[in-house]
């Protein structure tokens, strides 16, 4: 429980009374046929992938939140967005409550030259920050962090849930009267969730998490929250030495290094949104040397990845409950979409059987109980994406082949049963 300001008109006064001392206050129901429609005003950041996540670009007046794990790169990707922005024209204000102007500019030296379109200021008071934006007029403002922002109206630390929600409603209503829009970044609990709790996503147009491996070169960019756009589609950058830069084939970069002519390793494809990503799937299955098997799964469900083992033993009559079972999404991407099924069977298969399966061959189809392949949607894109690649061999599920068309050199492999998959390795 936490102390929350009340304000001074709602105290002991009654609804009635507030009508009849304000009669042109009150406002009427109108149908939706009333509403004067306008589109949406965008602008782009100058980030293909960034606009692609938030639906086509940045809408006016919007307040964005950017989530993720410390020194994943929400700030980084926010200068570079503000910088490329800046260059086009947009003016920006950047308000850092945890950096110095030194700091920032050490880390913005790294990514080029910055246009003076592109301002910076150091505060944490939010009256103060809020006087500066309404003299100031920018188009954008990027407030980083949320939590290190204090009101002097409510009496709790700042990164209280008292003080987000004070701090994000007086911002909000800022960004609706003035036509500002606002880049939030917020700090993320143990659990990966927005700290406040998830106080702050309520409030806000669009919620996007930055997620990946510090350790690795990688970064996904996944929307979860978007009044303005789809929640499916996801961006995906690397951090190089002199900031984030778009991969723009993931495909390439996800299946780079992979292994040939080793048995447990499978090419599948799964859909975020409109976009089709190639993954490889690992395997290892060995004997246990315990009285209960092992199962661990990197990447994906391991419920699900023990529930495909259940139907392998039961349908197959493979001894699966004599054997270890490891499986691994490369890259370090995690995808629980139910088009991997089939992937994750062969590689499992593969990898009991030590036989390796063509490296132009990819997978792709959902399993189920009694052992069927059913069909997944977008076959089509999947299809066209693989032969983008060089694959020219695509086994799918054979509900999947009405109105397919198969590219120039790839041939399609239908298969409805896990029995025949066994034959096509």
């Amino acid at each position: 429980m936490v102390e929350a300001p009340v304000p001074a008109k709602a105290a002991g006064t009654s609804a009635a009374a507030m009508s009849a001392a304000h009669p042109g206050i009150r406002q009427k129901p109108v149908p939706l046929s009333a509403v004067e429609e306008t589109g949406e005003e965008r602008f782009s950041t100058g980030f293909a992938e960034l606009d692609r996540v938030l639906g086509g670009g940045v809408v006016a007046g919007s307040m964005i939140l950017l989530g993720g794990d410390p020194g994943i790169g929400k700030s980084t990707i926010l200068l570079q967005a503000a910088r490329n922005m800046a260059a086009s024209g947009i003016d920006i204000v950047y308000i850092s409550g945890e950096e110095s102007l030194r700091q920032i500019k050490m880390r913005g030296r790294r990514i080029g030259s910055i246009s003076d379109k592109l301002r910076f200021l150091c505060e944490t008071d939010l009256e103060s920050i809020t006087a500066t934006l309404q003299e100031e007029k920018p188009r954008l403002a990027i407030i980083d962090s949320i939590q290190t922002m204090y009101s002097a109206q409510v009496q709790a630390s700042p990164g209280s849930i008292a003080q987000i929600r004070e701090a994000t409603g007086i911002l909000l209503r800022l960004a609706k009267e003035t036509g500002i829009t606002f880049f939030l970044v917020g700090h993320v609990t143990k659990d990966g969730n927005v700290a406040g709790p998830r106080v702050l996503e309520h409030m806000v147009d669009a919620v996007l998490y930055f997620e990946g491996d510090r350790y690795a070169s990688y970064r996904i960019l996944r929307s979860v929250k978007n009044r303005f756009g789809s929640t499916n589609e996801i961006g995906i950058f690397e951090m190089r030495g002199d900031g984030l830069s778009e991969v723009l084939n993931p495909s390439e970069f996800l299946l780079s290094g992979r292994p040939h002519d080793v048995g447990g390793s499978v090419v599948t494809c799964s859909m975020e949104g409109t976009r089709p990503l190639l993954l490889e799937v690992q395997a290892l299955v060995c004997h246990t040397s315990y009285g209960y098997p092992k199962r661990q799964s990197t990447g994906t469900d391991i419920n699900r990845v023990s529930l495909l083992m259940a139907v392998i033993e039961k349908r197959l009559g493979v001894p699966m409950s004599q054997f270890d079972a490891y499986i691994n999404l490369a890259g370090g991407i995690r995808q629980t979409e139910p088009a991997l099924d089939l992937g994750i069977v062969m590689a499992i298969l593969s990898s009991y059987r030590n036989v390796p399966v063509d490296d132009h061959m990819i997978v792709f189809g959902e399993v189920g109980l009694s052992g069927e392949v059913r069909a997944v949607s977008m076959a089509q894109m999947r299809v066209q994406e693989a032969a983008k690649m060089g694959f020219t061999v695509c086994v799918l599920p054979k509900s999947n082949m009405r109105r397919l068309q198969a590219p120039e050199g790839m041939r399609l492999v239908p298969v409805s049963s896990l029995a025949e998959l066994i034959d096509v390795l």
